[in-house]
């Protein structure tokens, strides 16, 4: 078993013949280091953390995969002399699955890969049926969350009239949460016999997906204050004492951008204002990236309305089992694993494809 394993993880690992060139990373980063260290780098604060960030990521990824190379050295000679002991053949089988992810670590290329992300899921036209979708995506991705070990926490949600919900966001920790998750950006299609149709029609509904990355505090984003527009209101849904009872949630607008984010699941005013400051740098920073990029995100430029031709994936619950991507083909017959959180060779799909 393990000499199997052994021989696939040389290809992996080894520059002669996987992904995994420690060479060529270190090659990069001292690249990198030489304009670090230039006298004018601060000239451009933006190309600075630019740059400082992209060093970060690419050191991150060397130190990774070095040290999972070398816990393969150490479990070869384990497995040596004990070869029979089930906590070696255990810990054999746990690096495969590391080494299999491992393989995916060097497709995320942008700086904000590698922070967490906020997921903002939005019902579309169709009453209860489009809010109860919306509120099988949010279980989807929090599955999808639970899975890679990510913490998945409810910024805001707002319950539907009947049943599901009509929007929530996500803040979702964890590195590389928005490498993950970037591609996930667009419109959501199910087809189903709907629970909530008394003919037991089939029906198609919609709902999309908004993702922007979680950045960090060494990341600098001037806000001007007379930019903000700040509006107080009484939360919505289910909270804690003082949901209901006091103006606690917070929404700011940007107003040259007109981004708008919101936030009323924390105890107080206050901290409601913080993460909704921290979410509005986030997505200003994302919109900075697509600006000095000179590229849109097709999946918002679009704009498109949540309905029929505008989707990235189909969810086909009936009368047969599939779920395939529009945009890369990938196909999976098992649609319950799907809803459960199995996404991950969509997202691998559109990473390899760049």
């Amino acid at each position: 078993m393990f000499q199997t394993f052994y021989r696939k993880s040389q290809t992996t690992f080894l520059p002669s013949g996987g992904f995994f060139d420690p060479e060529k990373l270190q090659k990069q980063i001292d690249e990198l280091n030489v304009q670090v260290n230039a006298p004018d780098l601060w000239d451009n604060p933006d190309n600075a953390r630019a740059v400082l960030q992209k060093k970060s990521g690419l050191e991150k990824t060397l130190n990774e995969l070095l040290s999972m190379e070398s816990e393969l050295l150490t479990l070869r000679e384990l497995y040596e002399m004990a070869p029979d002991d089930p906590d070696v053949v255990s810990a054999v089988e746990t690096l495969a699955d590391v080494a299999h992810r491992a393989k995916f670590i060097t497709l995320f290329r942008e700086p904000a890969d590698n922070d967490g992300a906020f997921l903002f899921i939005q019902a579309g036209a169709g009453g209860t049926e489009a809010q109860d979708w919306a509120q099988m995506l949010s279980r989807m991705y929090s599955r999808w969350a639970e899975r890679h070990g990510f913490i998945c926490e409810v910024i805001e949600e707002h319950e539907g009239d009947t049943a599901g919900i009509k929007n929530i966001t996500y803040r979702i920790s964890g590195t590389r949460a928005y490498g993950w998750l970037k591609n996930e950006i667009g419109v959501h299609r199910l087809v189903r016999i709907s629970p909530f149709n008394a003919n037991g029609k089939r029906q198609t509904s919609f709902a999309s997906v908004d993702v922007w990355p979680d950045i960090d505090d060494t990341i600098e984003i001037e806000i001007n204050d007379k930019d903000l527009r700040i509006d107080t209101y009484r939360a919505s849904g289910a909270g804690g004492q003082h949901v209901n009872k006091t103006d606690s949630a917070v929404r700011i607008t940007h107003i040259p951008t007109n981004t708008v984010v919101t936030c009323q699941n924390e105890r107080s005013q206050i901290q409601n204002r913080e993460m909704a400051m921290k979410m509005l740098r986030s997505k200003l920073y994302e919109l900075e990236m697509q600006k000095r990029a000179a590229e849109e995100d097709a999946a918002k430029a679009a704009q498109k309305k949540i309905e029929w031709g505008s989707q990235i994936r189909n969810y086909v619950l009936y009368p047969y089992q599939l779920v395939k991507d529009v945009r890369t083909g990938v196909e999976k017959t098992d649609s319950d694993a799907v809803l459960d959180g199995d996404l991950d060779d969509f997202m691998l799909a559109l990473l390899q494809r760049g």
